[in-house]
């Protein structure tokens, strides 16, 4: 790890990243969210009155990526060429994978983020009337590519393995 965070002056006062001297180069990020829902209200899902929360997810996740820099006080603007946000039902709840990708200074870690964390926010407003004990659990950086730091995969994260 290294031992300076780049959000602080000399002085210790927060600061926003000086990135203009910075290559740009492609860089990626994918994100993880699971939102817990007990098995009646995941059965439920389907009739939801107040339409399909999956879809609705789907749109605020990648709505939600593009205004990062407005949620996220340091983080840049920046132009994504694409944001993916997957939701899938499975047994206990709604897994979330959230993907951004831009040519940029800056990586997208924060923007896909973001997205996971707003369509996990939006599962929960879309069902809350069937159950307030919801909970929105396990957000975090799955991989990112590019970028000076180089790539980085979770742990608990393995490769994908190809079809064939």
């Amino acid at each position: 790890m290294k031992g300076k965070l780049s959000h602080y002056d000399e002085k210790g006062e927060a600061r926003m990243v000086d990135v203009s001297a910075k290559t740009a180069t492609a860089r990626t990020a994918k994100a993880h969210a699971f939102v817990k829902i007990r098995p009646a209200v995941l059965a439920k899902l389907p009739e939801n009155p107040k339409g399909d929360p999956l879809a609705v997810a789907r749109i605020a996740g990648i709505m939600a990526a593009k205004r990062t820099a407005e949620w996220i006080p340091m983080c840049h603007p920046l132009p994504l060429s694409h944001v993916g946000v997957d939701l899938r039902v499975e047994k206990g709840g709604v897994r979330i994978t959230a993907s951004a990708s831009t040519t940029g200074p800056t990586g997208v870690e924060m923007e896909a983020l973001t997205a996971a964390s707003a369509a996990a926010l939006t599962v929960y407003d879309m069902t809350k009337a069937l159950d307030k004990s919801i909970e929105i659990q396990d957000i975090y950086l799955l991989e990112k590519t590019g970028g000076k730091s180089g790539d980085f995969r979770r742990a608990d994260n393995p490769k994908p393995r190809t079809t064939r």
